[in-house]
Order: structure tokens, then C-alpha cells, then sequence
């Protein structure tokens, strides 16, 4: 009978269907990048486990309503697994951004001082694989990866998720992209001189990053359902990823930063002049690149749009 039910479902296009489908695609990919990451031997497989986890908590959040899971396989398990793995994940591209894109590029004296930091960062590291070993181990996965197989075997609904997808689809989307585009970031140096930039920065570049989580979040939404809308969603879905990257971009030098003063102190900086400028360029570069996306989602025309390519789904 629970066969003849997913049948229908798939038929009829569910929302409970399409919300179990997603769940599944993200499981699946976190399991199968398991083993690798207890390996510990490439970290893109960290990467890949991470982002089936971000994504499965984003499907759970904005499909939730449509599903009945049970208590060890909900949001806030698996976010506290995905901010174990993000830990990790984040020592993980320090290192990488310190080593690759920096360090070949400073004098030999500034060279030396960040392979200091990066033996810091390393014993980190250390640490942070321990717990990610530990966490794969623990009762709290080893639950949320049982329960949800056997979820995923015979799934249970709440009564909404029967009804069509395309029926309530914009009304899943259209919160998110209300509050991506009621963010105050997209005020943040509108009547700034290009002189302001680094100033404003580090005045307010918190607010663009949390711009950037709600780009994420958005960009998570809309690619669960591509295959419902046309060439104008896709438009706004690569704009959203890009200003997803272009903020992180941005962001990226303040965290490299912050790791280097916890390591070397606060007067780091006098000792660094070098790396301190490449920050800046970097920023200054990327602050050239994000604005366009700005000024593109300002304009009342443009944001109608948006909100008119999630309404037209089919």
C-alpha cells in the first residue's frame, strides 16, 4: 500500500513527495561521503558531507511542515552534526587560502610568520578531526542516520503534504525571498565614496555577511524546484549564487584576519603590512564586483520580477 501511495505521489507531484525526494538526495549524499571523511584523506570530502548537511537542514526547514520525521532526524539534530563538521570545514579553508593564495606571495619575512600561524591553525585542525571522529560515532548521528533510512523506507506525512506542489510552491518560496530582499545589507554603502570602502567594511561588514546566509538559504530553496520554473528564476538563482560568493569573498579577509589576531595579538598587523594590503585590495576588488548585484536588486522593476518568477511556477 505504501508503494501505491509513493506512486500516486510521484504522479500527482506531492508536496510530500518532492519534500521526501530532497531529503533523500541529501541523505544519500552524506552517507556516502562518510567513510571518506573519517579517512580524513582529501577535504573535499569534508566539503561534500557539509554541504549534504546544510542543505538537508534547509530542505527540513522550508519542507518541514510537510513531513512528520522522527525526533533524532529533525533540523536541530542535524544542525548540531553540521556545526561540528563546519568547524573542521572552516580550518579547512583557512589553511587552504593561507597557503595557496597568500603565503607564495609575501616577503620572506611575512612568509615566515604565517607558516607560525599555519602550524597554530593546524593543531586546531587536530583537534577539530577528533571531534568530527567522535561525532561520527556518537549516539546523536548514529540515531539521526538510523531513524531517517527507516523514515525514508516508509515516510509519514502531515495531512498538507498531499496537496500539490505547484499549488503552494511560491507560498514555500516567496517568505524566503521576502526576507533575502527586506535585509537592511542591501542598504550598506549605497551613498559610500570609493575612499569610505574600507571604513565601512569594517564598520558593517557583518551585516553583509549575514546578507550572504540569506542569499544561501534563498539559493537552497530555489534550487530544490528549477524544474518548475523557466529562464527567469534561473536568472535571479545564478544572481543569488554569485552574490552568495561575492560576500563570502568579502567576508573571507575579516575571518583570516580575526585568526590572526587571536594567534599573534592584536599588533600583527605592524608586522604584516604586506598581507594587510592584499586584504584590502581583495575587498576593494570584490566591493567593485557585489555592487551591480546591489544596484540589480534595488530597483523596484527588478525585485517585481523576482517575485513574479517565483508566482509563475508550473
Amino acid at each position: 500500500m505504501q508503494e501505491n501511495t509513493a506512486k500516486k505521489m510521484k504522479t500527482v507531484k506531492s508536496l510530500g513527495y518532492w519534500a521526501t525526494l530532497g531529503i533523500a538526495k541529501h541523505f544519500e549524499k552524506i552517507v556516502k561521503y562518510e567513510q571518506d571523511v573519517l579517512a580524513d584523506r582529501e577535504i573535499e570530502d569534508l566539503h561534500q558531507m557539509r554541504v549534504g548537511m546544510r542543505r538537508l537542514r534547509s530542505t527540513m526547514t522550508s519542507l518541514g511542515l510537510a513531513l512528520d520525521l522522527p525526533k533524532a532526524a529533525r533540523e536541530q539534530k542535524v544542525g548540531k552534526i553540521a556545526r561540528i563538521l563546519g568547524t573542521l570545514r572552516d580550518l579547512d579553508v583557512l589553511g587552504q587560502v593561507l597557503t595557496t593564495e597568500y603565503q607564495p606571495h609575501l616577503p620572506k619575512s611575512e612568509a615566515q610568520i604565517l607558516a607560525e600561524v599555519i602550524e597554530v591553525l593546524t593543531t586546531q585542525r587536530q583537534e577539530a578531526f577528533k571531534k568530527v571522529k567522535e561525532c561520527l560515532h556518537d549516539r546523536l548521528y548514529l540515531n539521526f542516520k538510523q531513524d531517517l533510512n527507516t523514515w525514508l523506507e516508509n515516510p509519514i506525512y502531515q495531512p498538507i503534504g498531499q496537496i500539490l506542489l505547484s499549488t503552494v510552491l511560491p507560498d514555500l518560496l516567496l517568505p524566503q525571498a521576502s526576507r533575502l530582499l527586506l535585509h537592511p545589507g542591501w542598504l550598506v554603502g549605497i551613498d559610500c565614496q570609493k575612499t569610505d570602502i574600507e571604513t565601512l567594511l569594517q564598520k558593517q561588514g557583518i551585516v553583509l555577511h549575514e546578507l550572504r546566509k540569506e542569499a544561501k538559504r534563498s539559493r537552497y530553496n530555489m534550487e530544490l524546484f528549477t524544474e518548475f520554473y523557466g529562464d527567469i528564476y534561473q536568472t535571479y538563482l545564478r544572481d543569488i549564487k554569485e552574490i552568495q560568493t561575492v560576500l563570502g569573498e568579502i567576508q573571507d579577509g575579516f575571518i583570516l584576519a580575526k585568526f590572526l589576531t587571536t594567534v599573534r595579538g592584536k599588533n600583527w598587523k605592524a608586522t604584516m603590512p604586506t598581507l594587510v594590503q592584499k586584504f584590502q585590495d581583495i575587498r576593494a576588488l570584490k566591493w567593485q564586483e557585489w555592487q551591480p548585484l546591489q544596484d540589480k536588486f534595488l530597483q523596484p522593476q527588478n525585485r517585481k520580477e523576482f517575485h513574479l518568477s517565483i508566482l509563475n511556477c508550473s
